[in-house]
């Protein structure tokens, strides 16, 4: 695994002499990409006041995400590609465990929440690309390994499955009322898709 990992590790990072204009969007999309992914969120929450309650929930799982990502890298402590002098890095950071990324795990696991509800759909599928081309921005400036990326999406795919499982969980449990809610209750629209 540790072969694969390097040799795509060497296919996808800059390397020594890198092609400028790449490297810019990668630098960009590496310190800015996570940046993005927030606003996008706090403009959800502005746009669409009915999932107010669901994108905080959203927000503290982000949160939750990071801790847990940096719980394990720390517990891990696998080396990033700059620490081994596989490349070098192109941002500053530090040499603690690089397994999983936490900007990878936040970043799809934003994605991958916003495409469990309906009226936020069409913002996971941009979030998404985002988070997949900062995850190839952070390997390219020789942060993090592709597994690492893997792993940070890994752990985002099992909180976002631990969210839908809550969700469907509550969709059965909870009675439907009538009338002018449309069939809806105000708690069980909170875990009800849109």
């Amino acid at each position: 695994m540790n072969a694969l990992n390097f040799a795509a590790f060497q296919w996808i990072a800059a390397g020594p002499r890198p092609t400028p204009w790449v490297l810019g969007l990668a630098i960009a999309l590496a310190l800015w990409g996570s940046w993005l992914c927030g606003a996008i969120v706090i403009a959800a929450l502005w746009r669409h006041r009915a999932e107010r309650a669901y994108l905080c929930i959203v927000a503290a799982l982000a949160g939750a995400t990071s801790a847990i990502a940096h719980a394990i890298a720390l517990s891990l402590d696998m080396p990033r590609p700059f620490v081994l002098a596989l490349s070098p890095a192109y941002i500053e950071h530090g040499g603690r465990g690089s397994l999983p990324s936490t900007h990878a795990a936040v970043m799809f696991m934003v994605a991958l929440a916003f495409l469990l509800r309906p009226r936020l759909r069409a913002l996971g599928l941009p979030l998404l690309a985002l988070a997949a081309a900062t995850g190839w921005a952070r390997i390219y400036v020789g942060v993090h390994f592709p597994l690492d990326i893997i792993a940070g999406l890994l752990l985002a795919g099992v909180i976002a499955a631990a969210l839908a499982l809550v969700q469907w969980c509550v969709h059965l449990a909870l009675p439907r009322t009538g009338g002018a809610s449309g069939g809806k209750d105000a708690a069980g629209s909170l875990w009800r898709p849109s």
